[in-house]
């Protein structure tokens, strides 16, 4: 009676181990959208409102490099003093979170 017990305990504890090894957490894949790919551009190319709301926004801030991609999203690097920053812009003007 006694090894009965003990098989029964063991069968039954190795059963629970591939149950325990099968429970796992879903995995969500979510992939953004964002648009990496950027053509430099000269300063000169850059929209009227994008120069604008630059002048609005860091006012004595000077363009160096100008890039734009297919959306018409400017990726624009720009120094303030010795500090230098990339910022991201609308055709509009209107600044984006990337």
């Amino acid at each position: 009676m006694k090894k009965l017990a003990i098989s029964a305990a063991i069968i039954l504890g190795s059963l629970s181990i591939p149950a325990l090894a099968e429970i796992t957490p879903n995995k969500v894949n979510t992939s953004i959208s964002v648009q990496t790919e950027y053509t430099e551009v000269t300063t000169d190319a850059v929209p009227a409102a994008v120069k604008t709301a630059l002048q609005t926004a860091y006012p004595n801030a000077k363009l160096v490099k100008a890039y734009v991609n297919d959306k018409k999203e400017y990726k624009l690097e720009i120094s303030v003093g010795d500090q230098k920053a990339t910022v991201y812009s609308d055709v509009n003007g209107n600044w984006l979170k990337i």
